[in-house]
């Protein structure tokens, strides 16, 4: 079936839309930017060192704008021929989903999607980490039995509180003739064209994991408050509170409205865009966990020490996806392929969305850290990932510039209309967003969001920019800050298990040896840096 255009789809799908129109929008804003930014130079009264100075600036802008683009366009979706198909038929695909305290709506609808998708799985290996809301009985009873019908070997255990990645390593010893695994979360819905489009890559020899595009399954928040009346003998004290608790209701769904509106166009326009550019040189620093792949010796080689990392004497439970990648990295290529999409369930609150930000900023810093004294120079990823420190440096360092030391020190006050520059980029780039089209939402909502790209721009300049160097010093704090007391995000009509749940009986998973050439004999591999081996 074409990939451009589907008449009817029976099941929640999502694809990437291609055409020559985006592109030339994309470079339509980025010379009316180039203008703004022109005007902006002349119409200020700024002497000529100061116009020189921001001269400079914004050339630079603009030659990254356009390696930028110039990039993410290169990035094609890998497409295979008859007989490289038939090779990777022949594959066995194991997917590993961790579980803890999920919404078992969230579940079940992922579980469901694994029987949907036109390549089906081999295996799927649930693994429960020793959930505390829930034991999941009806979700288990019923996929135990779809599965095998379907044709899908499946296993489900329950093991003691370990973290994501023992639960993930009790899936690897379970499908253990698997040729690739793909990681998922156990929120995670896949289009069903997902696992079939997230092999293609691997038909290239040198391709060892591959990721793929996440949306958002509540990119529209949750819905809406229904207003309920007191009853009619209800006093008039009872029905002003009513009303007031009905309005507050209806103030924290337009909040949360705004957030899922405005994270999902900044995620999906995050991947499509600096994803997209790593994947054109096959580079990509981090696949995302509700959908990853990786050739099963990538994980199988490094197991004991993806369950040992630890970093400054604490071990490391989050950033699993991005160690993952860098053990991919080392091996060969790591790429994104923009037609296997997965939709996932996106946070509704403001803080939690903080605190799942910030795991990933303490995350990403552990992680620039191991890249720098790992990863070979000769690797792309190598120079991507040093590169993008140097620009994020020089970026805060030129806000800093121009709002503060030009308006103190020279009395240069930048004019309204330079906020015009970041917005209409942010514009350009948003484009790449609405070019995936999802069957549950109409085109003119999606171009809805994407006129919010102010607003995320706005967010990332202050709090997420904020997050960013939080977590960069607060990087040895390694809890994961989220799902203690359950899922903070529901499916309308998952209701929880009415059933305790059940203890776990299930071994802990085991401490691996590591291979780790740094590794000393008689010490503790908890000590030292996960093992990187090198490209065979």
């Amino acid at each position: 079936m074409s990939r451009g255009r589907r008449e009817q789809a029976p099941v929640l799908s999502a694809w990437q839309h291609r055409s020559g129109t985006v592109l030339i929008a994309i470079c339509g804003l980025a010379l009316i930017t180039v203008w703004t930014a022109h005007h902006v130079l002349v119409v200020s009264s700024w002497d000529s060192r100061t116009t020189g100075r921001l001269s400079f600036v914004w050339l630079g802008t603009f030659v990254l704008f356009a390696i930028q683009v110039t990039l993410y366009h290169l990035d094609r979706p890998t497409r295979v021929p008859a007989k490289a198909r038939e090779r990777l038929d022949r594959l066995h695909v194991s997917i590993l989903m961790p579980v803890y305290n999920e919404d078992p709506g969230y579940l079940r609808l992922g579980l469901e999607s694994f029987l949907q998708q036109t390549r089906r799985p081999d295996s799927v290996h649930v693994v429960d980490d020793g959930s505390t809301t829930t034991d999941y009985a009806d979700v288990r009873d019923w996929w135990l039995t779809a599965a095998p019908q379907a044709g899908v070997r499946t296993t489900w255990q329950r093991v003691p509180n370990g973290g994501k990645r023992h639960a993930q390593a009790h899936g690897v010893e379970a499908g253990g003739e698997a040729d690739i695994y793909i990681t998922v979360d156990s929120d995670s819905y896949l289009d069903p064209h997902a696992v079939e489009e997230i092999l293609k890559p691997f038909s290239k020899r040198r391709v060892q994991s591959v990721a793929g595009i996440v949306i958002a399954t509540n990119n529209q928040g949750p819905g809406r408050p229904v207003w309920s009346p007191p009853g009619s003998r209800a006093s008039r004290r009872a029905v002003r509170q009513a009303k007031r608790e009905h309005r507050k209701a209806l103030l924290h769904w337009r909040s949360s409205q705004l957030l899922a509106r405005t994270t999902d166009l900044w995620f999906v326009t995050s991947q499509m865009v600096d994803r997209s550019g790593q994947s054109a040189v096959g580079a990509v620093m981090v696949n995302s966990g509700p959908l990853a792949a990786y050739r099963a010796a990538v994980v199988r080689d490094n197991l004991g020490s993806y369950l040992n990392e630890t970093f400054m004497g604490r071990g490391v439970a989050f950033s699993d996806d991005s160690m993952l990648t860098l053990y991919a990295q080392e091996r060969g290529l790591t790429v994104q392929q923009a037609t296997a999409i997965v939709f996932t369930a996106m946070p509704e609150r403001w803080n939690h969305f903080g605190r799942m930000y910030l795991r990933w900023m303490r995350g990403s810093t552990i992680r620039s850290i191991w890249r720098m004294r790992y990863l070979s120079m000769g690797r792309p990823a190598f120079w991507l990932h040093a590169i993008r420190w140097v620009q994020m440096v020089l970026t805060q360092m030129v806000t800093v510039w121009l709002l503060v030391v030009e308006p103190v020190a020279y009395d240069n006050r930048p004019p309204l209309s330079m906020l015009w520059i970041p917005f209409l980029l942010g514009w350009a780039q948003g484009l790449r967003y609405l070019g995936i089209i999802r069957t549950d939402e109409r085109i003119r909502s999606r171009f809805l969001t994407w006129l919010m790209m102010p607003l995320a721009i706005v967010m990332a300049w202050t709090w997420f920019r904020w997050l960013r160097w939080y977590g960069i010093v607060t990087c040895a704090k390694t809890g994961w800050g989220t799902r203690q007391n359950g899922a903070e995000v529901s499916l309308a009509g998952g209701a929880p298990s009415a059933r305790n749940p059940a203890p776990a009986v299930m071994p802990a998973a085991p401490v691996y040896t590591t291979t780790d050439p740094w590794y000393e004999p008689g010490t503790s591999p908890q000590q030292h840096m996960p093992p990187i081996p090198s490209a065979p």
